[in-house]
């Protein structure tokens, strides 16, 4: 399935994005450093912006 991600943000390596999933807003915290594995979703764009602010890549 295509997500169409939209209002994107950087907060340092990582990722912050929301979707529609279902029928429901879905938020995305993912980092784009080179082997760094992290990626989670959320329910709220809250918990998403603090998980990437509080992100500590062990890369």
């Amino acid at each position: 399935m295509n997500r169409r991600f939209r209002n994107l943000r950087r907060i340092g390596p990582v990722n912050v994005a929301s979707y529609v999933e279902r029928g429901r807003n879905r938020h995305l915290a993912a980092c784009t450093a080179p082997r760094c594995d992290f990626s989670a979703e959320y329910d709220s764009r809250a918990a998403a912006e603090l998980a990437a602010r509080t992100h500590r890549c062990p890369a």
